[in-house]
């Protein structure tokens, strides 16, 4: 229970850490605050602008039904609109962070590099051409939305249960929406180190996951607080950097190292590879010699 909590501090101490380090940064924590500003102030004029000609859309939206009572068409009409509304809201919600993520690309790869000169022992970055890293970011960031509209689809409709479907459905929001928004910000870390796919990242996440819930879900959460991204995003981008940083170590202590976790060579005293002296087999293969007998070891049956 102790470890378990200290996990889930551990990682909002990772948010935390990102602040503090933004803080040191006032310049490039403006610029980090530029994408969701700019974001939001683009999802606010295109929702104000469905709501202004949402009457005409739903409208467009039902020619069937010219001929009905006026009543029952007004009413068909009312409920497109709301369900054009909330759809808007909620494609929204769901791409919020991809977008704010692709515009400011540039500005928060920066603040992860920084985040790891400053702790040292920073990667040289990945050698993966332009134009491939793009066409899979891309491919990346639309299976991520896709999944996440599916979890807030589910999560719409456990809410519907009673008594405990609002609660339930807010808990899982938090908890499966945190994990997503981690998978995308930890995704420049990772590319750094070559580590370009999905399944890299969870698989890494997947060491301490109560770690990465415990920096993701406090992270979704602010998210979800309209105009308090501007404030976030910055700090949960170099967050995002420490959090890896950690995994990363968990990882070479379980001998990962690349790629899917492929399994680290060691070389040198005491680990067999190239370089060092392989380790002797309890079992030496027919025909070797025997080893001699010390003092004290009975004799070897033949």
């Amino acid at each position: 229970m102790v470890k378990s909590l200290r996990e889930i501090l551990g990682g909002a101490g990772a948010l935390a850490r990102g602040f503090g380090m933004m803080v040191r940064s006032p310049r490039l924590f403006l610029l980090g605050a530029l994408p969701p500003l700019f974001t939001s102030l683009l999802f606010l004029a295109l929702f104000v602008t469905l709501l202004v000609n949402v009457a005409d859309l739903a409208a467009w939206a039902t020619p069937f039904s010219e001929g009905w009572d006026p009543t029952w068409r007004s009413a068909l009409r009312v409920a497109v609109s709301v369900a054009m509304a909330v759809g808007a809201v909620l494609v929204m919600v769901v791409t919020f962070t991809t977008a704010t993520l692709t515009l400011g690309s540039p500005i928060y790869d920066k603040i992860g590099e920084l985040v790891e000169e400053q702790l040292g022992n920073a990667p040289e970055g990945a050698d993966e051409p332009l134009m491939a890293s793009v066409i899979r970011a891309i491919r990346q960031s639309l299976g991520i939305i896709l999944v996440s509209l599916l979890v807030t689809l589910m999560v719409f409709g456990i809410g519907f249960v009673p008594l405990i479907g609002q609660i339930v459905g807010a808990v899982l929001a938090a908890v499966l929406g945190g994990w997503l928004l981690a998978i995308e910000l930890l995704a420049g870390a990772f590319d750094r180190r070559n580590m370009l796919l999905v399944r890299d990242r969870r698989r890494y996440m997947g060491t301490r996951r109560l770690r990465v819930l415990g920096y993701a879900v406090p992270t979704y959460l602010l998210l979800a607080i309209p105009f308090v991204a501007i404030v976030v995003f910055p700090a949960a981008a170099a967050g995002g950097t420490i959090l890896a940083r950690e995994l990363f170590e968990t990882g070479e202590r379980r001998g990962w190292n690349g790629p899917g976790g492929t399994p680290i060579t060691r070389s040198g005293p005491g680990h067999p590879g190239p370089g060092g002296p392989q380790a002797p087999s309890a079992h030496p293969p027919p025909g070797a010699p025997r080893p001699p007998r010390g003092p004290g070891r009975p004799p070897v049956q033949g």
